[in-house]
């Protein structure tokens, strides 16, 4: 019985030290972006007084014409820029988070497992139908497990296409502008 207690508290530190892992990796990720969103607030302020000095200069509506296109090009590149490098800090971050889930619930799968085996068999005489009942139970739920980790994978596949192609979209969008 003390070693089924052992295996338990070693399972609740490797899921507090699981967990620890993923807050910092959410904050290290959070941390990106407030620089990111920080630095192009600064640009952007910096870009704005540009902008209005050199409207400042314009006498004649040509003159309004060619500023103004002479700032949309720049102007969407920079967004695309920015919308690049937010979808670069959540992919990577989204990647490590899954990579350190999917390692964790492989081995507290396996320790947990190990747990039920060794309390299954210390079960009473009599009660293997609940023996059997519950190892059905644990294999429907990790049956279930595994198709939500596919669908979820799948999803992410869509969605990471979708946001190739929308880049896509967007640089024929500043190349026509140019």
């Amino acid at each position: 019985m003390l070693k089924t207690n052992d295996k338990f508290v070693a399972g609740n530190k490797a899921a507090v030290d699981s967990m620890l892992t993923i807050i910092n990796a959410s904050l290290n990720s959070a941390e990106r972006l407030a620089a990111l969103n920080l630095n192009t607030a600064r640009a952007l302020m910096s870009d704005n007084a540009a902008t209005v000095s050199a409207l400042l200069a314009v006498k004649d509506p040509q003159s309004l014409i060619a500023l103004q296109k002479s700032l949309a090009k720049p102007a969407l590149e920079k967004v695309s820029a920015y919308t690049r490098s937010v979808y670069e800090i959540l992919s990577q971050s989204s990647n490590g988070l899954k990579e350190i889930i999917e390692g964790q619930s492989v081995e507290m799968k396996k320790n947990f497992s190990a747990v039920v085996e060794q309390s299954l068999k210390n079960a009473p005489a009599g009660s293997e139908t609940i023996v059997a009942a519950m190892k059905s139970s644990f294999a429907a739920a990790d049956s279930a497990y595994e198709n939500m980790t596919k669908a979820a994978k799948q999803a992410t596949a869509t969605i990471e296409a979708t946001v190739v192609s929308a880049k896509e979209a967007a640089g024929k969008f500043v190349a026509k502008a140019a």
